[in-house]
């Protein structure tokens, strides 16, 4: 090999010779410009940081999911698993989020909102667009939160359109049928904007799934994992709804509701609900077990 001859690379069409290639490749200038406080309070910034943090997190998360939807239309179980993995990864440090403003009290956040509404108008995270749009891939279809969107009309068609689509668990349900376990045809051929009712059929197909520990072992980590992917998005509630208790106690928060008020309800709504209700009847107890008969 001769040493004196060098490949030169043409640098890429959107770099900038006032930037490095890390800087021009992740667009570091437009990010640190992005935070704009409006409140003289020292830890707005920290605020502001943590919850654009969380927007990248959700749309990197509805990335995924759509993945692992095509991915399980092709039928190819093994990739949707590892994609459904990462969404379980990212979880980790989207609900971390919560530590950077742990710290603050009631005088802190009020300090803050005080100056947000005037300048921005009253609203909630939870009704941001990328939130709204994770939760209904999640399968959690509740049609009333799209009034929200009507100032942002792209942003209404993108949610009506999801709203109207199949949710994760409505991909692997399918999957599941198309694999030998009998979904019910009401469960799959349904109007999708509409809430998703739980049904006895459909427990039966995941007890059945696990009844063999050692068959189904795929179709047995897919549960595994979507489970995790439930309690990961189920923590993120918790900590949102302890993070309201800490900061804003029984005030009225969302919309003129007490914020408690209104998240506590939401910790019910869990995703894929036979994946859990199923729980109760897989496996066998043991012969001493007190619960074995009620």
């Amino acid at each position: 090999m001769n040493d004196t001859v060098k490949v030169e690379r043409p640098a890429p069409a959107s770099a900038s010779t006032e930037q490095t290639p890390y800087s021009a490749w992740l667009q570091t200038d437009v990010l640190h410009s992005l935070q704009h406080p409006v409140s003289d309070h020292p830890g707005e910034h920290a605020w502001i940081t943590s919850a654009q943090v969380s927007e990248l997190y959700w749309m990197l998360i509805i990335k995924e999911i759509q993945f692992a939807q095509a991915q399980l239309r092709a039928n190819d179980l093994t990739q949707a698993i590892r994609t459904l993995q990462r969404v379980v990864a990212h979880h980790e440090p989207l609900n971390a989020t919560w530590r950077s403003i742990a710290w603050m009290t009631p005088t802190d956040l009020l300090s803050i909102l005080s100056r947000v509404g005037p300048t921005y108008g009253k609203d909630t995270a939870l009704q941001g667009w990328t939130y709204r749009h994770m939760v209904y891939l999640l399968g959690i279809k509740q049609a009333e939160h799209l009034q929200h969107f009507t100032p942002q009309p792209k942003r209404w068609d993108q949610l009506n359109k999801a709203l109207a689509e199949p949710s994760l668990y409505d991909d692997v349900l399918s999957y599941l049928d198309r694999n030998g376990f009998g979904v019910p045809a009401a469960v799959l051929d349904r109007d999708f904007s509409v809430p998703y009712e739980p049904g006895k059929a459909v427990e039966k197909v995941w007890r059945d799934i696990y009844a063999d520990q050692n068959g189904n072992l795929e179709l047995q980590q897919l549960g595994e994992t979507l489970a995790d992917i439930a309690e990961g998005f189920s923590t993120w509630k918790y900590l949102h709804l302890m993070a309201t208790r800490r900061t804003f106690g029984g005030r009225p928060a969302y919309f003129g509701t007490e914020g408690v008020a209104w998240l506590v309800p939401t910790m019910d709504e869990i995703p894929f609900p036979e994946l859990w209700s199923a729980r109760g009847f897989i496996g066998d107890p043991p012969a001493a077990c007190p619960h074995m008969h009620k």
